[in-house]
């Protein structure tokens, strides 16, 4: 992706609400609910999200993620509860350009160019990047003149992204933003969108990626069955997952001796090399080196986001 040398990427004031005056929450869903039938898609969802943070939806298939984002967006209408961006109606967010998105459904004419596709959407809105930025910062101006249906999977992903910054957006919201992207597209996206967010602005992306959620995001919301189970920063999210594993190398203990040791919940052995899944890694550690004088190789670590990741998501309601 070129980097742009014209225009400053200055900090954005937050959009008026409706009394006139900057609001103090770009996101506020409360209660929100949507049903298929007997199906719960979301189930109660409530999430304020304030102006310039960058938060991540995580959540396996079927959680409610791209359910959410409809409803935030105003393409799906709530069973129960409400939408609000920067205080109005996601329609009239939208419709004024304070809202960019980048969905996983849809598309565009295969026939019309990328220049074209983004020329379209950009003249929608009263106050647009010029085009020939829009596709710059997706990265998107080498095959500006390229027919749509010829395009890679990737470079669809970035014409779609450069449509959802045509409207110069304060809120963009990204639903599994770079799947068809290879590891280098990825990355130019991301280097891209830390460029958009430098000045200020707020992002609301899903992702299967986690680490893409861990390197970008400041803040995690999980979903699971259609509601929010844990909501925070990846210090907090991780915490939510007790316990530490420890691994060592003992030549004096077998299976039944570390898993009796206290504040062992499960162990296993191989070739030597323990490892422990511990509720009380200080307690085991001491009984362990108590036990085995000649323990070595010792290590300690913390779940990390994919273990709380599954932990959270998998665990019964």
């Amino acid at each position: 992706m070129s980097t742009l040398e014209g225009r400053q990427n200055v900090p954005a004031a937050p959009p008026a609400g409706d009394e006139g005056g900057p609001v103090a929450i770009a996101i506020e869903l409360a209660g929100l609910v949507k049903t298929f039938g007997a199906k719960r898609a979301v189930d109660g969802v409530d999430l304020s999200v304030r102006p310039g943070e960058v938060v991540a939806l995580l959540g396996p298939n079927g959680a409610g993620k791209s359910t959410t984002i409809e409803m935030l967006l105003g393409l799906s209408t709530p069973t129960e509860g409400s939408a609000r961006l920067f205080g109005r109606t996601p329609r009239q967010a939208v419709a004024d350009g304070s809202v960019g998105a980048m969905m996983q459904s849809g598309g565009f004419l295969g026939d019309m160019t990328a220049q074209e596709i983004v020329s379209v959407v950009a003249h929608q809105y009263p106050s647009p990047l010029p085009v020939t930025e829009a596709l710059a910062r997706a990265g998107a101006e080498d095959f500006a003149k390229q027919k749509y249906s010829g395009l890679s999977g990737g470079q669809k992903q970035r014409v779609r992204f450069a449509t959802a910054l045509a409207c110069d957006p304060q809120l963009l919201v990204l639903d599994e933003p770079t799947v068809a992207m290879d590891v280098e597209g990825r990355r130019d996206f991301w280097a891209a969108m830390r460029e958009f967010t430098s000045g200020g602005r707020t992002v609301v992306f899903a992702t299967h990626y986690l680490a893409e959620a861990e390197d970008f995001a400041d803040r995690l919301v999980l979903l699971r069955e259609g509601s929010v189970i844990a909501d925070g920063s990846m210090t907090h999210i991780r915490s939510q997952v007790s316990g530490r594993t420890v691994r060592a190398t003992v030549a004096d203990l077998d299976l039944t001796a570390l898993s009796s040791l206290p504040g062992v919940t499960e162990a296993t052995l191989d070739n030597g090399r323990a490892e422990l899944q511990c509720t009380d890694s200080d307690g085991a550690l001491r009984a362990l080196f108590a036990a085995s004088p000649t323990v070595h190789d010792v290590e300690v670590t913390t779940a990390d986001l994919e273990d709380a990741f599954l932990a959270l998501t998998q665990k019964e309601a």
